[in-house]
């Protein structure tokens, strides 16, 4: 298993499923095969360009989804969320009985999945982020019922290679969507705000910009090179009545821990507020 993947049909493969996508291809783990399905010629054209990678627009074959999903072993929906049930009934006839069905659709439950394909179908909820765009990702799974743990395991496999993955419940896959889902437009606002603060110092948009945003891209692999905690590297970088203590006394006396709190809950808020269809 660990050498290599089974069939694999990318149902509506826009830009997470293209991704993962992508990230399987330029991983060079070998797949029995690669399907994907667009709607239009000219996004089935792109993917077409990726070896070993059978790509089919919808509009011209309107069977696509069922010859893909037929033939494969692990089917991954990444159709927007309300079109979910209509494709799942289109496939759920020539699934195979021991296919493994993958949500990308963010929002959609496995209960849902269930209602259509059936209790006994292997299903597993996927909530990757959009660092996997460049194999930098972080995706949680949350495997239903009838999926076994090899089952899970192949999935696992899939989204490594992308970036790393988080096995939780399907209770923590909105929670988990707060942090790894949302959190790379928090770190985009940090990057924003310190950019501001370097153009008010006197600094040009452009320098100030890449001094943001080189600090944090610079830090951050620094922190994954050091294999150290995130405080332990604070400290390190913060010298006893040096001016760097003084700018961290300042951001935790503006409480950033209940600040980030906050964030998260009104997020899971709001997702809370989409399931219900609010």
């Amino acid at each position: 298993m660990a050498d290599s993947l089974p069939a694999l049909a990318f149902l509506g493969a826009g830009s997470m499923g293209g991704a993962i996508l992508r990230g399987v291809v330029a991983s060079g783990i070998p797949a029995d095969a690669i399907t994907a399905t667009n709607r239009t010629p000219e996004k089935a054209q792109v993917l077409a360009e990726l070896d070993g990678v059978t790509s089919i627009a919808l509009s011209e074959r309107p069977d696509g989804n069922l010859d893909a999903a037929r033939d494969a072993r692990i089917v991954l929906v990444g159709v927007k969320p309300a079109m979910v049930p209509d494709l799942l009934r289109e496939i759920a006839p020539v699934l195979a009985e021991d296919a493994i069905v993958v949500s990308l659709a963010a929002g959609v439950t496995l209960a849902t999945f269930a209602e259509v394909l059936g209790d006994d179908a292997r299903v597993v909820r996927s909530m990757p982020n959009t660092p996997s765009t460049i194999r930098k990702g972080v995706t949680g799974l949350a495997a239903g019922a009838a999926a076994t743990a090899e089952d899970l395991a192949l999935v696992r496999r899939l989204f490594e290679t992308v970036g790393v993955v988080i096995e939780v419940p399907e209770s923590q896959i909105d929670a988990l969507s707060t942090i790894s889902g949302s959190g790379p437009a928090y770190v985009f606002l940090l990057i924003e705000e310190w950019t501001k603060v370097g153009v008010s110092l006197g600094f040009s948009e452009a320098d100030a910009r890449v001094m943001a945003e080189q600090t944090f891209i610079g830090s951050t692999a620094l922190l994954e090179a050091s294999g150290e905690t995130p405080a332990e590297m604070r400290r390190r970088v913060t010298s006893p009545k040096g001016t760097t203590e003084r700018a961290i006394a300042v951001l935790q006396d503006a409480h950033l821990a209940d600040t980030f709190a906050e964030a998260s809950a009104a997020a899971l808020a709001r997702n809370r507020e989409l399931a219900a269809g609010k």
